[in-house]
């Protein structure tokens, strides 16, 4: 068995043992470095009343506990199913150098757990989206950004 394989496998097991505790849904997370678990997640949406709680994000935040870094440069995440839209974006944050995962955005459809609706608001512009907006406050808002550029001992991210 490949390596791909055995971590992918142990991404789908967390998703079943803790689907099966009532945590959340079918998923399972694994960020490994070096060829070794740095840390696991999965689903905990119901367990702590969190819609966040997805098996990536979990993952990836006792991932950077663990390192005590916010940075998973040199790390890979294996996941149950392919990431939702929020998960995609946290793994980009994080800075993973890459992603394995078993099952499809389709499969995940198929079990009810439909991302496309997110997919299709995000690619509106924000006066045709279903969520309201309004912008206000810029001006403060910039001046903070503008603090944050002159300021000397600021840790890029």
């Amino acid at each position: 068995m490949n390596t791909h394989q055995h971590f992918l496998d142990r991404a789908v097991e967390l998703g079943k043992i803790h689907m099966d505790t009532g945590a959340g849904g079918p998923f399972g997370a694994v960020i490994v470095r070096d060829g070794q678990i740095v840390a696991e997640g999965w689903n905990s949406v119901l367990a702590d009343q969190d819609p966040t709680a997805h098996a990536e994000i979990v993952a990836i935040r006792r991932a950077c506990r663990a390192l005590g870094d916010f940075s998973l440069e040199g790390a890979l995440l294996y996941s149950s199913c392919e990431p939702c839209p929020m998960c995609l974006a946290a793994i980009y944050w994080a800075r993973l150098d890459g992603l394995y995962y078993a099952a499809c955005q389709q499969d995940a459809a198929d079990a009810g757990f439909d991302d496309a609706y997110i997919y299709r608001e995000l690619s509106k512009p924000w006066p045709e989206r279903a969520l309201k907006a309004e912008q206000g406050a810029a001006d403060e808002a910039r001046r903070v950004f503008q603090l944050w550029c002159a300021k000397a001992d600021k840790v890029q991210y």
